[in-house]
């Protein structure tokens, strides 16, 4: 990872990840030494799609993780109803 973000081995300021401040970056921020104060924030990637398609695929994924809990559910409450009926046994 480093090498990713390094590749020629010197450090470099990376937005969003770390930057070298100097003690008056840090007196003008009241002394804080919160690191979101001196590395900001990465640039965000603006990915083009249909929201109304991503959302309908997002919700059909869900349908089928209920669906999923649901008979895991059943299958829980079965187990331990036979668990309690063999202990009174």
């Amino acid at each position: 990872m480093l090498d990713e973000k390094f590749p020629e081995g010197q450090y470099i300021d990376i937005p969003g990840l770390s930057k070298v401040a100097t003690i008056q970056d840090i007196e003008s921020q009241g002394w804080s030494l919160n690191p979101g104060r001196y590395v900001g924030v990465t640039e965000r990637v603006i990915e083009d799609f249909d929201f109304a398609e991503k959302l309908e695929e997002l919700n059909e994924e869900l349908e089928v993780l209920n669906v999923e809990a649901r008979e895991l559910e059943e299958r829980i409450a079965e187990n331990v109803a036979l668990l309690l009926e063999s202990s009174f046994t």
